[in-house]
């Protein structure tokens, strides 16, 4: 299926999930923030949250330091 995934087209698998699409993308090793289709995807629903063909996902992966 084609998602948009921070303004980049993506193919992924069907019925992959929002937490499948961050591990996927290495991005799974620190807290992110996920939105789908404008809204907030809750960090408690990543593994329930199937992606459907056209979504339009932003994902900001937060980095510490100073």
């Amino acid at each position: 299926m084609q998602l948009t995934v921070n303004g980049e087209a993506l193919d992924a698998p069907e019925g992959t999930s929002v937490l499948g699409l961050v591990k996927r993308l290495g991005l799974d090793s620190g807290p992110v923030a996920v939105e789908r289709n404008r809204e907030v995807v809750p960090r408690s629903a990543h593994e329930t949250t199937l992606l459907a063909e056209n979504d339009v996902i932003e994902i900001v992966h937060f980095v510490g330091g100073g």
